[in-house]
């Protein structure tokens, strides 16, 4: 069986030995039984998403089942949205980096599933990557609708046969401009679900150095039918993880939305309301000295040990209060 996932609405390259920055209007499974992830011959396409699921669901059978008491050893199912500047290769390194550190092993979290967008690669096609992250969006919902409908289905299925139940939560780490293909992808599949209320889609949404403004989620406890209004619906919980540490989100916030903070930057914007299942965890201090300096303080969530054990523990659902108690939240 498949040891890793890729979903992506990335072109294939004309010579076929990578996918390429351009935008697909259909989307393309793929899976991998071993690495480098990064080499193009270590994936296999599969023909359709039904195919994809049939060889996902047979994976996901195996999980162990969990009681109410135990509910943070159940497995996950999480998708990984990079950001930007990201080729197809660089987008499939750190992909296999959080499965190694994350999804292996006997305190394996499950399976992740890679969604890789058209990311140009280049830092001078940053304006480019955001139209590219706003039009992914919807390939993303296509893939949130298609997990919400699959719910739906184990959920009807359990109350006739009990065991019938879906063995695992789904999750979601977003990265970047990732967190944008994200946001814009939720609002398509939350309106496609004639916006449900009463079903959380995803259970644990950890956004890292997310490239969306800060007051993304100002709504609160109102329904405004925003993207921030869409996103926490679907969620049970977001936990966003910033450091004014982060320049390359520094230089984002001068070329759009003139003025408005990052929320990977400056965390939540607290002149306003936010849903209650909504919070923030300044990592400012897990990239300081005398702590080990990490070469990109924009994806060092990904390359600190003490960040990925946040993230674990976040994903495992741990109360925040909790987590906070037990110095987990800081360095």
């Amino acid at each position: 069986m498949p040891n890793y996932w890729m979903i992506t609405n990335r072109t294939i390259e004309a010579n076929n030995n990578a996918l390429g920055n351009g935008r697909s209007d259909a989307l393309s499974y793929w899976t991998a039984t071993q690495g480098p992830l990064n080499k193009w011959s270590s994936w296999k396409p599969c023909k359709d998403i039904s195919v994809f699921q049939e060889k996902l669901a047979g994976v996901t059978s195996n999980f162990p089942e969990t009681s109410d008491e135990d509910h943070a050893d159940q497995k996950h199912v999480t998708l990984f949205v990079h950001g930007f500047n990201n080729n197809w290769a660089d987008a499939a390194g750190r992909y296999e980096q959080i499965c190694k550190a994350l999804y292996s092993g006997p305190k394996s979290l499950g399976e992740c599933v890679l969604f890789t967008w058209p990311s140009n690669g280049r830092p001078t096609d940053y304006l480019a990557d955001r139209s590219d992250a706003q039009a992914s969006g919807a390939a993303l919902a296509d893939v949130l609708a298609f997990l919400y409908d699959w719910l739906i289905d184990r959920q009807k299925a359990a109350v006739r046969l009990p065991s019938a139940a879906c063995k695992a939560k789904m999750s979601v780490i977003a990265h970047s401009m990732g967190n944008y293909v994200l946001q814009k992808a939720a609002q398509v599949a939350w309106t496609r679900k004639n916006q449900p209320l009463l079903v959380s889609l995803i259970n644990q949404c950890v956004m890292c150095a997310a490239d969306v403004d800060n007051d993304l989620f100002g709504a609160g406890e109102t329904n405004d039918k925003s993207d921030g209004d869409a996103l926490a619906n679907l969620s049970y919980r977001i936990t966003a993880l910033y450091t004014g540490l982060d320049e390359v989100l520094g230089v984002s916030a001068g070329l759009k939305h003139f003025g408005k903070r990052r929320l990977g930057r400056s965390g939540l914007d607290q002149s306003v309301p936010a849903p209650d299942n909504v919070w923030d965890v300044d990592c400012s201090g897990f990239f300081q000295r005398p702590a080990p300096k990490p070469k990109s303080i924009h994806s060092a969530y990904f390359d600190v040990p003490k960040t990925r054990d946040l993230i674990r523990q976040i994903l495992r659902g741990t109360d925040r209060m909790v987590l906070e108690s037990r110095g987990v939240t800081t360095a």
